[in-house]
């Protein structure tokens, strides 16, 4: 197993918290750098492709647009002309994001056939992560006429999980403000609505689709939206109230931010993945947060996190 990344830019990191560096072949380079992303790919020679490299954050995204363009489209570019040249990888998953559909400011369910168009820098790159996608497939890896190499794409929705500690995100947010800060959360968005799920959900729905195609099934080429059932949508202000409430301890304040822009509404179709992947979330909200309140008490009561991580793990994929 190996990975390509940059250096972990939170501390705590959690790629150092479980010893990854000595569990894997890890490369630290930037995904813009063709060259060296191509010397890692025929060194390593995969099989299997999960792409998650990114500048992830949206409101970075306003901040540092042409790092973000450049990063999350070209860096994609990279990784699929290597690919190419390797010419022996099976199976391709590229995660973009549930952000690519065009915010239309009113509640809906997307579908993996709807229209796609970004708001912010950070959609907008993720869009074009598709649109390269589809360009790659259709000319280099079209499944009509082989299936040597077969790519998907995963949009994903707002994921929750022990061990995250990046900026701008409500779970870390409420963990730093509660356990580090002792102070009160800032809240920009109460009523946005988010597919908020445990981290493990739509990572078995990767797994699950990067089989397929190993095995050579073109029909599962495509774009793969992974996500909450509809009745368990949260807006952003319940559930931190839930949050606090289980923790017995926490509070907040609004403060809204107009300047940068974040959608109000991000529901997403998952019938796609359900009847033809054979995907489906097995967690409520409750569990889902339980789980990762747990990680983190324990991370500051300085128990052993490789131990617990480990057994949420293997719960998970117990109840499966």
């Amino acid at each position: 197993m190996a990975g390509i990344a940059l250096k972990p830019s939170t501390r705590p990191s959690l790629f150092y918290l479980l010893g990854l560096e000595k569990r894997i072949n890890n490369h630290f380079v930037d995904i813009r750098d063709y060259k060296k992303v191509e010397r890692i790919v025929f060194k390593e020679k995969p099989e299997i492709i999960f792409h998650l490299a990114a500048q992830p954050l949206v409101r970075d995204s306003y901040d540092e647009p042409l790092y973000t363009l450049d990063t999350n489209i070209m860096g994609t570019a990279n990784l699929l002309e290597a690919a190419r040249k390797f010419g022996k990888v099976r199976s391709v998953v590229i995660i973009t994001t549930d952000k690519v559909y065009e915010d239309i400011g009113k509640p809906r369910r997307f579908k993996e056939t709807d229209e796609l168009g970004g708001y912010d820098p950070y959609s907008s790159s993720k869009v074009g992560v598709e649109i390269i996608t589809k360009s790659y497939i259709k000319s280099f890896f079209n499944p009509e006429y082989s299936i040597r190499t077969l790519i998907a794409s995963a949009r994903s929705g707002n994921v929750i999980a022990g061990g995250d500690w990046q900026k701008d995100r409500i779970l870390p947010d409420i963990i730093r403000a509660v356990f580090e800060k002792k102070e009160k959360l800032v809240m920009r968005n109460p009523g946005s609505i988010r597919p908020f799920q445990y981290v493990l959900e739509p990572l078995y729905g990767y797994l699950l689709l990067a089989k397929k195609l190993y095995e050579g099934k073109k029909e599962f080429s495509g774009a793969w939206n992974f996500g909450p059932e509809e009745k368990k949508y949260l807006a952003v202000e319940e559930m931190s109230k839930k949050i606090f409430k289980m923790l017995k301890k926490g509070s907040y304040v609004v403060k809204r931010d107009k300047k940068k822009h974040e959608a109000d509404f991000l529901k997403l179709d998952i019938g796609k993945a359900k009847n033809i992947l054979g995907w489906k979330p097995r967690l409520n909200i409750s569990r889902s947060l339980k789980l990762t309140l747990d990680w983190y008490q324990d991370f500051y009561d300085k128990k052993d996190v490789i131990e617990i991580t480990d057994k949420q793990i293997k719960t998970f994929f117990e109840k499966i």
